[in-house]
């Protein structure tokens, strides 16, 4: 049987101007659906697992259309909860060259913030998981939805899953003073640590904006923490066009640096979370931490190719890239 992950968050409806227009002169708004756990959990269905979204969308047309899109790709939908008046909503701007991309939110009192506890069987959803995973943008959105991520997380613990937690600091949604306490609380309940080595200083007394300082910083976040592993991503910006990504991990004893990839940008969001999808699908295929790293950036690094908020790569695609076989030629 494939491996059975189950993530939690919200859903997202996505509007852009195509071709990289501004709001300011857009027309027209393109559609995507999104969020940071169900893009980890469809990439994963990608790679061959069970990918499960747990989440709370409106019952009407269009939250059944967010549950359809996730369904196409095999995610595991059974989970996802209908009630409440509106899909959480965000509108991007995809900048280019010296144009910076611009996220606008408007996901408050959306389904899935005003959540409750009880409505969710963790119990009976975590039965026969292998993972389990979540990040800071959950906790984010309400006070409740913290506190259901933070059930999630001790039931998982409790039943010996796996947990991740990708601590996905958005200051657009909350200030680094009222997150602090709730990520903190969700990473001590995390037996894998993702995120990026500036995000780290939300958690810690270190300087956290050098990556050459990173093991030092691995090392605070073990010592607070004791996580079993920590994956961090660090990004180069040379523009808003062109960035340069590599990933740092660490299982408490030893450090690694994967390669780094110099990539072309067609879509930055949701890349992280396909980091995470390839750092999580590499240990559960049994991989060393060093294998696992290399199979998570070369899957960030694909999902900059991808328009949308997932990445839509296989294995196969992903192995190519590590190899050294990925071709720009047409394959006929």
């Amino acid at each position: 049987m494939p491996k059975r992950i189950v993530t939690l968050g919200e859903i997202l409806l996505r509007l852009s101007p195509p071709d990289h227009q501004s709001m300011k002169q857009a027309k027209e708004l393109e559609m995507n659906f999104g969020g940071s756990e169900a893009n980890v959990a469809l990439a994963l269905c990608n790679f061959g697992m069970e990918g499960v979204v747990v989440s709370k969308v409106p019952d009407n047309a269009l939250g059944q259309s967010a549950i359809n899109h996730f369904r196409r790709y095999g995610v595991n939908t059974d989970y996802i909860l209908k009630g409440g008046n509106r899909l959480g909503l965000y509108f991007l701007e995809s900048g280019t060259w010296a144009r910076p991309s611009k996220v606008i939110y408007d996901r408050a009192q959306s389904s899935m913030s005003l959540a409750k506890r009880d409505e969710f069987d963790f119990d009976k959803i975590l039965e026969d998981a292998n993972w389990f995973h979540t990040s800071g943008i959950t906790t984010a959105i309400s006070e409740e939805s913290a506190e259901i991520a933070l059930q999630a997380m001790k039931t998982a613990k409790a039943k010996g899953i796996t947990t991740s937690f990708d601590i996905n600091f958005r200051q657009k949604i909350w200030s680094a003073e009222k997150a602090r306490p709730w990520l903190t609380k969700l990473c001590e309940q995390a037996d894998v640590y993702i995120g990026n080595t500036g995000h780290a200083s939300l958690l810690l007394d270190v300087d956290c904006s050098d990556t050459c300082n990173y093991e030092n910083v691995f090392s605070a976040l073990y010592d607070r923490f004791g996580f079993k592993y920590i994956a961090c991503t660090s990004r180069k910006v040379q523009s808003a066009s062109q960035n340069e990504i590599s990933a740092l991990v660490s299982d408490g004893k030893k450090s690694y640096r994967s390669k780094e990839y110099s990539i072309s940008i067609i879509d930055r969001v949701g890349s992280g979370d396909a980091f995470a999808a390839g750092l999580i699908y590499g240990l559960l295929d049994g991989r060393s931490l060093e294998n696992a790293a290399a199979f998570g950036i070369a899957s960030c690094a694909l999902k900059h190719t991808y328009p949308g908020d997932a990445t839509y790569s296989t294995v196969e695609e992903v192995e190519a890239l590590i190899d050294g076989n990925s071709s720009a030629h047409v394959q006929r």
